[in-house]
């Protein structure tokens, strides 16, 4: 995880394990979220195949609590360590600088070439584990907690992030930033109520 040439929350470069999970193929859409919610809070509206966004990380969690009670199962959102994994493309990574690709009009809708909109998802190429918009589109909420000083003193196994917190991780950039927002390694964060039309999530079910 991490890397020695982004900024400073991006360091230290260290070595995790975790453990077996499933991670959502897309991100939630506007769609799967008014099915569910019986409402659609997204900025861009009128595009069901389009990413949920303008949702705060609560929202997320009341999206998630519902799902479970309707299901029967455990979904949840990604932790940072699982996000990043999945991002990089697991065991079958090639090391690219972004999830799937060191091309970043390949696999990824941001400032250059988004039109300053969100897209339907699954439009571009997906990555070495066969998962869409990792980089780009929306911002992926994660369940962690931010710690300025956590990557340095990481659980090697299944870190969970720190305890408590201000800020919360979000993960992958988004049709507003730049390319170096959308590379794997990089790291933002946010108040858990925050809301904007940037700000969408993916979801993990535990085996």
């Amino acid at each position: 995880m991490g890397s020695n040439d982004g900024n400073d929350i991006e360091k230290p470069v260290h070595r995790v394990t975790v453990s077996s999970f499933y991670m959502g193929k897309y991100q939630v859409t506007q769609g799967q979220w008014r099915s569910l919610m019986g409402n659609n809070p997204s900025y861009f509206q009128n595009c069901d195949d389009c990413p949920v966004e303008n949702i705060s990380w609560y929202h997320v969690q009341d999206f998630i609590d519902m799902l479970n009670k309707k299901t029967g199962k455990t979904y949840r959102l990604p932790k940072e360590a699982e996000w990043e994994y999945a991002s990089r493309g697991g065991n079958s990574s090639r090391g690219y600088t972004y999830s799937g690709s060191n091309e970043l009009h390949h696999i990824a809708w941001f400032d250059d070439n988004s039109r300053n909109k969100t897209h339907p998802v699954g439009q571009k190429q997906a990555n070495e584990l066969g998962l869409y918009d990792m980089s780009g589109n929306v911002w992926e909420w994660c369940q962690d907690w931010y710690g300025s000083d956590y990557y340095a003193n990481s659980p090697t196994e299944n870190p969970q992030g720190p305890s408590t917190g201000y800020y919360r991780l979000q993960r992958g950039g988004s049709w507003l930033q730049n390319a170096k927002a959308c590379r794997v390694a990089h790291r933002d964060v946010n108040p858990p109520d925050h809301t904007n039309g940037i700000h969408g999530f993916r979801l993990v079910l535990d085996p």
